[in-house]
């Protein structure tokens, strides 16, 4: 261990600024081999690599830029195509809105046509109904003086005890008193 000393020792001493070897600052002609090897390469790479790397990049770059105006086109596409998608929706509900108004307005027209036509059919039929009722009060009343005028006859000659004449039962005596009759009973009515 003391030679390990001893040489350190001997190292101190030599300092490297008083002319020894010295690591950090080598003798000039390693400083000029080495500047040699480290233009070549400086210009084989400015020469070549460089303008290479800066092609990859601008086309890069360019990729990019296409990559974004393309996607800025899709998206300009994107947005006609929903603006036109929404035009197109709300024309069809605008047209929908129209047929479901024309869908009334032709309903309440039928409507008011069949009611139009079942109060026309009412009518008819109530008209009718009154005829046929006054046709039927006209036989009615018809058949009625004719078995009164024969009643009224058979009632006189059960009340006189015999049989009147032919003249009497023509002579129209017993119509004269029904048709007296009529007259009386519209008042009454």
């Amino acid at each position: 261990m003391t030679n390990v000393i001893h040489v350190l020792a001997e190292s101190v001493e030599t300092l490297p600024l008083e002319g020894g070897n010295s690591i950090l600052l080598p003798k000039a002609y390693d400083i000029v081999w080495s500047l040699i090897p480290l233009i070549v390469i400086l210009f084989v790479f400015w020469k070549f690599i460089l303008p290479k790397f800066q092609e990859v990049l601008t086309e890069r770059e360019d990729r990019i830029k296409g990559g974004i105006q393309r996607a800025e086109a899709a998206q300009a596409e994107a947005k006609s195509a929903l603006e036109k998608y929404n035009a197109q929706l709300a024309e069809a509900r605008a047209e929908a809105a129209e047929i479901r108004e024309q869908a009334r307005e032709k309903g309440k027209q039928i409507e008011a046509e069949l009611k139009a036509k079942a109060t026309e059919e009412s009518n008819r039929i109530i008209e009718s109904g009154e005829k046929q009722l006054l046709a039927q009060r006209e036989q009615v009343v018809a058949e009625l003086r004719q078995e009164m005028g024969q009643n009224s006859i058979n009632l006189a000659e059960r009340l006189l005890g015999g049989e009147l004449s032919d003249a009497t039962k023509r002579s129209g005596t017993i119509d004269s008193f029904l048709s007296d009759l009529d007259t009386v009973a519209p008042a009454g009515k």
